[in-house]
């Protein structure tokens, strides 16, 4: 008879006599799973519909005018795409690098900043115990449902009454927190951080701050580079508020390549050229930091 520890025996797979080999089994099915035709044939119907409007953007952009109402047109793409990119980038009245700039210093600073307000304010309504602090994250989570349209006629009053109009500044200073993020580090922290490990820092004597920089920073990582990540892309893309309150000057990219369209003729082999040069910042910064993100999803399906 064996006199191994149950516990021992399941840390070396071996299965007890209470249940013979259905351990091993498990194991082995779990760890041995391939995945079938139908699973890959479900993938590959997933990228090919991601990467189709990339290739349809690339395929007009490569072209000339004509391309796009061509009805015998060519899969094939042309030899224009830099042509047409170059028209983009030289146009004066798209301004290509100022706009360039101003997407990526605005986007940038409000990633920065939603998510350090965010995790701070994340901190304080899962783990600090305040009055009061139920109530005010069901009111912050409520701003959710205001559209942002509601707000623009009294916040473009503001902004002109301050001056701020045609400055990057009145597109950044609205961003500067998120209702989403708040909400999103809360539940993140309030699950990934225990309880006892922030008592067992405080009878260690680190103050609030510090167990906040030596548990929660390092626990809410990957949200945290999730949430930088969703909140780049949606201040890259923004076009309705800086459409509204910048200089045609000195524009965000979506706003200058919108001038590409203020033509009697659109020659969308051009446009299109351009939309893929807007692209590719953040094709790179998901090329980076793609790890971040697929971990940040993941993190918390994994745990337990």
């Amino acid at each position: 008879m064996s006199t191994t520890p149950p516990i021992a025996m399941a840390e070396q797979g071996i299965a007890s006599p209470d249940e013979p080999g259905r351990r091993r089994d498990r194991t082995t099915k779990i760890r041995g799973y391939r995945a079938g035709f139908w699973v890959y044939a479900g993938l590959g119907v997933v990228v090919l519909a991601a990467v189709f409007p990339y290739y349809w953007s690339f395929l007009i952009g490569s072209g000339d005018a004509s391309t796009i109402s061509d009805p015998n047109m060519s899969w094939i793409p042309g030899g224009n795409f830099l042509a047409n990119a170059a028209s983009v980038v030289n146009d004066p009245a798209v301004n290509f690098w100022p706009a360039l700039w101003n997407s990526i210093y605005s986007s940038t600073l409000i990633a920065a900043s939603v998510v350090i307000t965010s995790t701070l304010a994340g901190w304080a309504f899962a783990k600090l115990r305040f009055r009061g602090s139920r109530g005010l994250l069901v009111f912050v989570v409520a701003t959710m449902a205001v559209p942002t349209q509601l707000g623009v006629v009294p916040l473009y009053i503001l902004f002109a009454d301050l001056g701020w109009t045609g400055n990057v500044g009145a597109i950044i200073i609205p961003a500067l927190t998120s209702a989403f993020g708040v909400f999103w580090m809360t539940q993140y922290l309030q699950q990934t951080v225990p309880d006892e490990l922030i008592e067992a820092a405080r009878v260690d004597g680190a103050t609030m701050m510090r167990t906040f920089w030596t548990i929660a920073v390092p626990a809410a990582r990957p949200a945290a580079a999730m949430l930088f990540l969703f909140t780049f892309v949606g201040a890259w893309n923004n076009f309705f508020w800086p459409f509204i309150v910048l200089d045609r000057r000195d524009p965000t990219l979506p706003v200058a390549l919108s001038l590409l369209q203020s033509n009697y003729f659109v020659d969308y082999s051009v446009v299109l050229a351009g939309v893929l040069l807007a692209t590719i910042p953040l094709l790179l910064l998901f090329a980076f930091a793609g790890r971040q993100l697929v971990s940040g999803i993941m993190a918390g399906a994994v745990k337990g």
